[in-house]
């Protein structure tokens, strides 16, 4: 087994006496000694710090820097302005996810985040296509620090640490500034459905920054948050992981991330067979669904319709801020109408389901 990596703050989640477990290559606290549970809570109504350093961060740089990014993935980055945030994806030619990104256009580059599973592929993916562009992609992951602060109160907690006017730092844009004397991109991005900010600076500054933005928060009910948090905010929002709504395996149309292509602005990687399956209909759909009978959906859980199973569960609890036992699965697009009734295979069992409406949950700012 290789050995796992460990991000600048590692003895600081030991510290405070996170429960460290491997992901994506690296050793990270999927919980602190408050609990995924109280985690979660401070996220939905105070704020939560989480150290996602293990994401990764390419600059691409060049004439052709635009150019490049407009073939390698499907929106239409010509009309994003300058700071703008937005989301995308990156696909095979026969229409699968490799990974889903976040760009950002800065004064003179782009800036890409991805996975941390997928960091090395995809940045062999993006070598492979540059060749004849005249632009360079810069792996800066491990020099840079990424934390996220999320939460109705992030505002208020990190306004404390910058003189840059967060108010006007509006969703998916960014601002390059200081924070507590460390220079540092924020974007108003995040990974949770609730209003918050993702910070990126120098890796050598992450003891120092960390401290102090929870010295910060302390007074609004700010903790450090892990992965078992993580994952439960994102889902009750609908948010995909790579690994588990998204694969190799899986297109985007049936993933509903369609709202992602803009078909209109010339190739792109992939668009082809995207587009025959927007035209054709996807065999498959990811749906939400809610639990009639009593029983607790897991990831990898067979759907059935009737007997015969149909579909999976690719990620499934008890959503904690709704007190509803809710999943998110791949069934036949046929059957993923809202009201549909389904069985989810638990312990050998078939128990009662309906297909509801995603996402799940909607936060305060966005109702």
């Amino acid at each position: 087994m290789s050995e796992l990596n460990r991000t600048p703050l590692y003895a600081q989640h030991v510290a405070l006496g996170g429960r460290m477990v491997p992901f994506a290559g690296y050793e990270l606290p999927v919980q602190y000694p408050a609990g995924p549970l109280a985690e979660h809570q401070a996220v939905r109504t105070a704020a939560g710090l989480f150290d996602i350093d293990h994401m990764g961060q390419f600059r691409v740089v060049g004439p052709d820097a635009e150019v490049f990014l407009q073939y390698v993935q499907p929106r239409d980055i010509s009309q994003m302005k300058v700071w703008d945030a937005e989301y995308s994806f990156l696909c095979y030619a026969d229409g699968t996810l490799i990974d889903d990104i976040f760009i950002y256009r800065l004064p003179d580059e782009w800036f890409v985040v991805v996975n941390a599973a997928n960091r090395a592929k995809d940045l062999f993916w993006l070598d492979t296509h540059v060749v004849g562009f005249d632009c360079d992609i810069i792996d800066v992951s491990d020099p840079t620090c990424m934390l996220a602060l999320q939460g109705p109160k992030a505002q208020e907690i990190l306004q404390k640490l910058t003189a840059i006017p967060l108010a006007e730092v509006t969703f998916h844009t960014s601002a390059l500034g200081d924070v507590a004397g460390i220079e540092t991109l924020i974007g108003a991005t995040g990974y949770t459905g609730e209003y918050g900010y993702e910070l990126f600076f120098p890796a050598e500054q992450a003891v120092a920054m960390w401290e102090s933005l929870l010295e910060a928060g302390e007074p609004e009910g700010l903790l450090p948050c892990g992965l078992a948090s993580r994952d439960s905010l994102r889902f009750e929002a609908c948010l995909p992981l790579y690994g588990h709504e998204m694969t190799a395996e899986l297109e985007p149309i049936g993933a509903r991330l369609a709202w992602v292509c803009d078909w209109d602005k010339g190739p792109w990687l992939g668009r082809e067979a995207v587009l025959k399956t927007k035209l054709e209909g996807a065999s498959r759909m990811l749906v939400g669904l809610e639990m009639v009978d009593r029983g607790v959906p897991r990831e990898g859980y067979a759907v059935a319709d009737g007997e015969q199973q149909v579909g999976w569960v690719t990620t499934g609890m008890k959503a904690p801020s709704l007190d509803r036992f809710l999943a998110l699965a791949y069934v036949p697009a046929h059957l993923s109408r809202l009201g549909t009734e389904l069985n989810i295979i638990i312990r050998d069992q078939p128990k009662a389901t309906k297909v509801v409406k995603r996402p799940f949950y909607l936060p305060a700012y966005r109702r």
